[in-house]
């Protein structure tokens, strides 16, 4: 029996490592007031990256602003009534004070720029200059917001049931914190309205407000959930607290490290200590052995030197397994993705560490009795639950076939499920149905134009090219197509202000409801405008070279599909009318889509390259193909159940189903590395006193099996259960991600257990010809 020097030492030097451990433990914790945060999304790209040089260059271009806040007043008999339109008044005074707002850019009735004519002249000033006093006012103020195409959808509904203002946050700024101090202004008003806070900055900083807070509140239930549930396990307190120690420590050496090396904590890495909490669990293997070796053995010390020594193998590269699981991240594009899988990799070899150093020191300050009493219910002859893993076990060693070909359909049935998976991503669906900011946007999107928006950027080679009515009629024409998707709820671009200077410069008459035929005429119109207007409202269209145009797209979604569709949208329209322009998307809707695809593709390739490696890890582990392939079936039938699941329930692959892929990786082939592994060392031990009981190799394969699933396997159960419980806590989340982490992994915990408890046996028996071709001399 191979003996570990750290163990030993540990055994030897128990006061001393607690020591050592304190000490280390002590130097991470001064790194925590340095901590920072990160919960931009944007910030998942690298600077550098193509998506946002360019959406900083549009910006930049077009006088924009990277944060909109959208504030959506309803009053169900009409907003333009007295009342309502002096809290608008009210409301929109107030938000120009807030720190943080672009004050000069706010849009709302008193703010918004209209565009009018006036003997012959045009005249361009606020839309609502004061509060209509009477009716005739009111109706007059009605008459020019219905009659202006601007404002139909993006500051007044249709039914005239709701209003909006577009709230520019300068750069820097926290949606979230603007947002509350918004609906402070907004309750200080009574009546019938309703107001609703919706925009990117809202969902994104409400998020990481809420996500920070979930991780300070979960971290410490799942462990206490963990504690509670390892003293039901082995009713032992102390070593009860020492699993939970185990798991504390690691959490803190790896976010200590993290924030000692100057990284912020992102949304990503915020979920680190819930998963360092749950992979702590693996060392109940070692518990479930000692117990059982200490009941044999009633010599403490001894117990602790076998224990480690028989689950020393399978505990390493089962650590190993879950490291590389999360280690390949480190090789992806993406910063916060490589910063999660390092932190996790680290925090797994960690716990790992204080597995063969930290536990074994602090098995040795256990009062023996207390664990001759624990050990009392480890006998697998009497124990119930041995009993019952030994059946399960047995189900599949008897009757392999069956068991394996009911896998094979399951199998086909998950596949099916996987090609109905679509990778998508939406912020705003991260949240529940009825919380305040889905609410908020789901209310906004039916009554306007929608509250994402993308910017289709048309491009020329020609200075002055935009003013041409060719131009001109080509950006109102893709205007017209893009708004037959069921996506768009409006579009606004320069063609939008040329065409209402010349309606209302010519009397209001229909046909000059369009682009003008000269380019002399749309350069003038542009000058006029230019000379009365804000300086944004043209500088968020056009730049002054007039080589480019934006074309305001807002979608009624967050999905990242939604922009996909605008995206083609404009090349079909392009293909059938060819013109001299490049049409290139951007905006906040456009970085949704590419940090969509290059997050989500991102992690599933780390995934992929983690399947080969851990494939690889499992062939090292056991010397041998064959019991690799074996080992490899349960993780892969997992995986591929779990996810035809997430198919068939039309759950999208987004961030937090990829981040589960890396965590089933390792954890599903960590059963299977216990069992193998266990079975083997026991078959080796029974195989030679089958000589002696002139047993069958046959016999012996399924005794070792039943052994096997009922001692060891009892540990798997165990490992299950407590991970299983530790992330149960997630369910009760306020937010979608961590109830589908939450969720998924409780199922998978269990499928993976019972699938290496069942499946293996089956597999090992129906391959018994294959796995043992050089014992077929001595088989009967």
């Amino acid at each position: 029996m191979k003996k570990s020097f750290l163990v030993n030492f540990s055994v030897n030097h128990p006061k001393l490592v607690v020591l050592l451990t304190i000490l280390v433990t002590l130097a991470f914790m001064t790194q925590f007031p340095k901590i920072t945060t990160d919960t931009n999304p944007k910030h998942m790209l690298p600077a550098n990256s193509e998506v946002r040089v360019w959406n900083d260059e549009v910006d930049s271009t077009f006088a924009l602003y990277e944060d909109m806040i959208v504030l959506g007043i309803v009053n169900e008999n009409g907003v333009l009534n007295k009342g309502t339109l002096g809290k608008i008044q009210r409301i929109t005074d107030g938000i120009l004070n807030i720190k943080g707002v672009a004050a000069r850019d706010v849009n709302s009735f008193p703010t918004i720029t209209n565009v009018t004519a006036e003997q012959g002249l045009l005249k361009v000033a606020p839309l609502m200059m004061k509060v209509p006093e009477n009716d005739a006012e009111t109706a007059s103020l009605k008459k020019m917001l219905f009659e202006n195409p601007l404002f139909i959808d993006r500051i007044i509904s249709r039914d005239g049931k709701t209003t909006a203002v577009y709230v520019p946050l300068e750069k820097g700024a926290n949606g979230k914190e603007v947002a509350d101090k918004i609906r402070e202004i907004v309750s200080s008003e009574k009546g019938d309205e309703k107001y609703y806070v919706a925009g990117d900055p809202v969902a994104r900083d409400t998020f990481g407000a809420e996500m920070f807070k979930l991780m300070a509140i979960f971290a410490p239930i799942a462990g206490m959930v963990m504690l509670i549930v390892r003293y039901l396990m082995f009713r032992d307190l102390f070593l009860s607290i020492t699993l939970m120690m185990d798991a504390m420590v690691s959490i803190i050496w790896s976010m200590g490290l993290l924030i000692a090396v100057g990284f912020p904590v992102h949304i990503m890495s915020s979920m680190a200590p819930v998963f360092l909490m749950a992979i702590a669990t693996d060392s109940i293997h070692i518990f479930n052995e000692f117990y059982f070796r200490y009941r044999e053995r009633k010599d403490k010390r001894a117990a602790i030197i076998e224990t480690m020594s028989v689950v020393s193998r399978p505990v390493r590269y089962t650590a190993l397994a879950t490291a590389v699981g999360f280690g390949v991240l480190l090789f992806m594009n993406i910063i916060p993705v490589k910063v999660f899988g390092g932190l996790v990799a680290f925090g797994t070899v960690m716990l790992r560490v204080l597995s063969f150093s930290f536990i074994p020191a602090m098995f040795t300050f256990v009062n023996e009795k207390k664990i001759d009493m624990a050990s009392k219910s480890e006998d697998i002859e009497f124990s119930g639950t041995s009993q019952f893993l030994k059946g399960l076990a047995g189900f599949g060693a008897h009757r392999p076939k069956a068991t394996v070909f009911a896998g094979l359909i399951f199998f086909v049935i998950a596949v099916i499920g996987l090609t109905k998976i679509e990778v998508n991503n939406n912020l705003v669906e991260w949240f529940k149905k009825d919380s305040e900011v889905r609410i908020a946007d789901s209310v906004m999107n039916q009554a306007l134009g929608g509250t994402s928006l993308g910017y289709v950027v048309a491009v020329s080679n020609e200075d002055d090219y935009i003013k041409t009515p060719e131009a001109m009629r080509h950006i109102e024409g893709l205007q017209r197509h893009l708004e037959k998707l069921r996506v768009v709820g409006k579009t606004s671009s320069v063609a939008d202000y040329v065409k209402r200077i010349n309606l209302v410069l010519h009397n209001d008459d229909p046909k000059y409801n369009a682009v003008p035929d000269t380019k002399e005429a749309i350069g003038q119109y542009l000058f006029l405008f230019s000379m009365s207007a804000k300086p944004s409202d043209l500088d968020n269209v056009v730049d002054y070279p007039f080589r480019k145009a934006n074309i305001w797209v807002q979608l009624k979604t967050w999905d990242a599909q939604a922009m996909r569709d605008v995206i083609k949208a404009v090349e079909e329209y392009k293909a059938s009318h060819p013109v001299s322009m490049e049409f290139k998307p951007a905006g906040i809707a456009y970085f949704n889509l590419v940090w969509n695809d290059e997050v989500l593709y991102d992690m599933l390739k780390g995934f992929i390259i983690a399947l080969v490696v851990v494939f690889i890890i499992l062939a090292i582990n056991f010397r041998s193909v064959k019991w690799a392939i074996v080992g490899y079936t349960p993780l892969l039938f997992t995986i591929l159940l779990i996810y035809g699941v997430v198919g068939y329930i039309g759950k999208d692959f987004d961030m937090p189903i990829s981040v589960l892929s890396c965590l089933s990786l390792g954890m599903a082939v960590d059963f299977a590395i216990h069992f193998i592994s266990r079975f083997r060392q026991r078959l080796k031990e029974e195989g030679q006193g089958s000589r002696v009981k002139g047993q069958g190799f046959k016999d012996t394969v399924t005794t070792a099996l039943l052994w096997t699933a009922a001692r060891p396997g009892k540990g798997i159960m165990r490992n299950a259960v407590l991970f299983a419980a530790s992330f149960a806590v997630m369910i009760f989340a306020p937010l979608t991600p961590y109830i589908t982490v939450g969720a998924f992994i409780v199922s998978m915990m269990l499928l993976s257990a019972v699938m290496t408890i069942i499946y293996v046996p089956a597999l090992i028996t129906l391959l018994q010809g294959w796995l043992f071709c050089d014992k077929c001399e001595g088989r009967k």
